[in-house]
């Protein structure tokens, strides 16, 4: 059988998925990518010869750029149009219109889909959608619980598929952590993300006034949001305010987690894959995260990680001071951790299983052309 033909429309995209597509077209599928040429992966699919265009969609409905995914797709003729941004979803569902193609979308997040939002009846819930990929089984099943009766998603529309990644993709050095303030010989424990309430940073913060007095433990905030106001209250009420140090976004972020001891997630829900984490996992850091979403698919309680409760300060506190104070475990953790990201989310893993999602649907009976 001859490999399917796919027209992918994304933004800027990510490294698992721009590697995944790579995989996917040296695998023998017929594959275009259209996105933004300040993608710094365009470059990437460029020089392994994937077919790119460049593509900026200033909103969930430009006309012009509607109009250009409506030109390549009748160009181009794929099989499959696969979807990968909120903005390419909207655009590329309206340029598909009365075309036979089969149409893929990708959900990166638990939630915030709801059948009583005419919008999503638009993009993820709109019946000409034939498969939505999820990057958590914890998406899977949001989806799953959406609706009544006639209103619920079919479960056959939905599968799960893992972000893939490459241990060569993480060869950063360590940070050395002295130039930002840390002393040498301390217990570092950082958190990477970006700043929302969902993230639940304020119980990080916290988990510190769980730990005995004194300890040479210091924490690293690292990302957008961190040196906000609001966190800055939650800090000043920490009996380790003074091992707090906030760093805001840094383009050194892999570097720090290379060079920490421990690396922390304190998700309170909606989670699907965090990136972060399986930076961590890559760089032999064992993260603690909490049970909200997909980290627990990630990340194995006491094999290649730690997992508490989401909002539960005292729970996190105590994990903290497990590998503060057993090192060999510690350590242990980080080495399975490393080894789970090079053995089970592979980009390998990732494009074996996208192909076979692809020539299901193209063997399948031909699609709906409304």
């Amino acid at each position: 059988m001859s490999r399917p033909s796919v027209l992918v429309v994304t933004e800027r995209g990510d490294r698992p998925e721009t590697g995944a597509f790579i995989a996917l077209h040296r695998a023998g599928v017929r594959i275009k990518v259209l996105g933004w040429a300040d993608s710094p992966y365009a470059k990437w699919l460029i020089d392994e010869r994937v077919p790119f265009e460049p593509l900026v969609l200033l909103g969930k409905r430009d006309r012009s750029g509607t109009e250009s995914i409506r030109w390549h797709i009748d160009d181009f003729r794929p099989d499959i149009l696969h979807l990968m941004r909120k903005r390419s979803i909207f655009n590329g569902l309206a340029a598909a219109k009365g075309r036979p193609v089969r149409i893929v979308l990708y959900r990166g997040i638990v939630g915030n889909v709801s059948v009583l939002n005419p919008l999503d009846w638009m993009s993820f819930l709109n019946p000409r959608v034939d498969r939505i990929v999820c990057v958590a089984e914890a998406v899977r099943q949001s989806f799953l619980a959406l609706g009544i009766g006639p209103l619920k998603i079919a479960p056959e529309k939905l599968v799960t598929i893992y972000k893939g990644h490459d241990l060569s993709w993480y060869r950063a050095e360590p940070l050395d952590l002295t130039t930002i303030g840390v002393p040498r010989g301390a217990f570092v424990v950082t958190c990477v993300a970006n700043v929302r309430p969902r993230k639940g940073i304020p119980i990080l913060i916290r988990s510190s006034e769980f730990l005995p007095a004194g300890l040479p433990i210091h924490f690293l905030l690292v990302g957008t949001g961190m040196t906000s106001p609001s966190i800055t209250r939650v800090i000043r009420r920490s009996p380790y305010r003074d091992r707090f140090h906030v760093l805001g976004y840094r383009e050194d972020a892999p570097q720090i987690l290379a060079a920490s001891d421990v690396s922390v997630l304190p998700s309170l829900r909606r989670e699907g894959l965090p990136r972060s984490v399986i930076e961590s996992m890559a760089y032999r850091t064992p993260p603690i995260v909490s049970d909200a979403g997909g980290s627990p698919e990630l990340v194995e309680h006491e094999r290649s990680g730690l997992v508490v409760p989401a909002g539960d300060p005292e729970a996190l506190g105590a994990a903290i001071l497990r590998l503060y104070v057993d090192r060999d475990f510690c350590a242990e953790l980080g080495r399975n951790a490393r080894r789970r990201i090079a053995t089970t989310f592979t980009v390998e893993r990732t494009a074996e299983e996208t192909l076979k999602l692809y020539e299901r649907l193209v063997s399948s009976s031909d699609p709906s052309t409304a």
